[in-house]
């Protein structure tokens, strides 16, 4: 569940972009519609009732530092799972700098909770093993909605697991309780990050539709590293006599 909420942020980040993405708007194959949209009212009314009233508090009670700080160093301990993925993917000039990033971090952002590699202008990337796999050819076959989870596919899913192996939650061997509070605050993290992108959900005339179009275009966004084709353009349409 630490890693796999990722998967619902890219929701977010979508709807930022969604103004100047390239990838074509068509619409995904869904032979598991059915399944989906059961799951998706079952994750929306767990939300509603438990996820988003506590994302509220948190956002509203906490101060920005602490919650950046917090963000920060949760971005931190996974960011293992890019630096895997970067090689897995022979990305070695991106390996070099996210190597760098962490441990810039890890030193002078103490433990990750400060972001000193920003401010001095390295890049942060986002790579995970769903990723890795469509780089080599994997297709991602149906749109899947997981269990308390959210957006996925055939392919990403199975991948959480491998994910969740290079996360340093996981190497660092913490405790049990320790492992527990970090999952919790992760999803409140997270869920707290798409608070802004609420209304445009709410709005939406078709929320399961808008939001599997959002997260299957993104994937194939970060899966091509933004190399994607363009929408060919409109035929005009023949003047009437």
């Amino acid at each position: 569940m630490i890693l796999a909420i990722r998967a619902a942020a890219t929701i977010g980040l979508l709807l930022a972009m969604a103004g100047c993405a390239t990838v074509p708007q068509t619409a995904p194959h869904d032979p598991l519609e059915r399944f989906n949209r059961g799951t998706q009212r079952f994750n929306d009314a767990l939300d509603r009732a438990v996820l988003k009233p506590v994302a509220s508090g948190y956002h509203r009670y906490v101060p920005r530092v602490i919650r950046t700080g917090v963000s920060n160093l949760l971005g931190h301990l996974e960011y293992t799972t890019t630096i895997v993925n970067d090689l897995l993917q022979l990305k070695i000039l991106d390996a070099g700098a996210d190597i760098g990033r962490f441990a810039l971090n890890s030193t002078l952002g103490i433990g990750g909770l400060l972001d000193p590699a920003t401010r001095v202008g390295i890049p942060r990337h986002e790579e995970d093993f769903g990723q890795t796999l469509g780089r080599w050819g994997v297709p991602a076959g149906p749109y899947l909605v997981l269990p308390l989870l959210g957006p996925s596919s055939l392919r990403d899913a199975p991948s959480l697991a491998a994910d969740a192996q290079t996360d340093l939650r996981v190497q660092l061997k913490l405790d049990s309780g320790t492992r527990v509070a970090l999952g919790v605050l992760t999803v409140v993290d997270r869920r707290a990050s798409l608070l802004s992108a609420d209304e445009t959900l709410d709005s939406a005339f078709d929320r399961y539709a808008f939001i599997r179009n959002a997260w299957t275009q993104r994937r194939e966004y970060l899966v091509r590293d933004g190399d994607v084709p363009e929408e060919p353009p409109l035929e005009p349409e023949p003047d009437e006599p």
